[in-house]
């Protein structure tokens, strides 16, 4: 403890694909921190300086686009999961590979449920630094490929047959091999009925990159290998997995007030050949 008796920031190790956490959370959190910041984020601050990492000295202290970038994805999938919370307020979100990611907090409407599926190493440190809420915030460590959180949703009675499940993968499945992608889809619509997968890709050229080593940030971070690559507006394939997939579309992006978000993304994606090559947020949706 602290002489203010504010608990010691915890430390926290992570490596590979667990890490990635932090490098969004940091970005997040610096995004936020701007004047003019579209996400309205301050959870991610308080878990920034809660936690005992060399953010800066890992990630670098300069100012890249990737705040403002992250910071309207961010948004893009808060947009999206209270389209739903409109409608069915006492929807059920499953977050997969959730990490740090601060969502729930951004989107509560006092009635929401949330379950969070983690590897167990992230979902420690996800337990030790914002807890458990039952009935309303659930934790199940594992991996999303397993088929033990499904079952958990059920036995714990946190999704029951008429319930609206929106599945959220943010920042998850360009790590995944791309054949248990497939399988994670269409057992999600197999499972959830009139829900909602949400997710964002990267361009098979940059999974291409990643997958050698070449994703750099300016300080000499390293981004994990992507496997999974997915060009935008290639839906069809998806589309084929299951006949309990109704539709696949392209969510439109958030926007954001930065050089980044204002000016020379939109301007990339207003040329159909430079759009197929950028990330984007998809939705799927599930037939009743």
């Amino acid at each position: 403890m602290t002489d203010d008796a504010t608990p010691a920031p915890l430390p926290v190790t992570l490596q590979g694909v667990p890490e990635t956490t932090l490098w969004t959370l940091y970005h997040r959190a610096r995004d936020a921190a701007r004047p003019k910041a579209l996400l309205h984020d301050p959870k991610a601050a308080e878990l920034v300086a809660a936690i005992d990492f060399p953010f800066e000295q890992r990630f670098g202290g300069r100012t890249t686009g990737m705040e403002g970038y992250l910071g309207e994805r961010a948004l893009t999938f808060d947009r999206e999961v209270l389209g739903v919370l409109a409608t069915d307020p006492d929807a059920v979100v499953v977050a997969l590979g959730e990490g740090l990611e601060t969502q729930f907090w951004r989107v509560d409407n006092g009635r929401v449920r949330w379950f969070t599926v983690d590897l167990p190493e992230t979902a420690e440190v996800r337990r030790k630094l914002v807890g458990e809420d039952p009935p309303r915030r659930r934790l199940f460590a594992g991996s999303a490929l397993e088929e033990a959180w499904y079952a958990a949703l059920t036995a714990d009675g946190v999704v029951g047959p008429t319930d609206r499940v929106v599945v959220v993968a943010q920042g998850l499945l360009m790590y995944l091999p791309p054949p248990e992608v497939d399988a994670l889809i269409v057992r999600c619509a197999e499972r959830f009925r009139r829900g909602v997968f949400l997710f964002d890709t990267v361009p098979v050229w940059f999974s291409w990159l990643s997958r050698r080593g070449l994703i750099r940030a300016p300080n000499g971070y390293r981004a994990p290998a992507m496997p999974h690559g997915l060009n935008a507006g290639d839906h069809e394939r998806i589309r084929r997995l299951s006949p309990d997939i109704a539709s696949v579309r392209s969510v439109a992006p958030a926007g954001g007030p930065g050089l980044m978000t204002k000016v020379l993304l939109p301007l990339g994606r207003s040329f159909p050949v430079i759009r197929r090559g950028m990330p984007e947020v998809v939705r799927i949706d599930f037939t009743p």
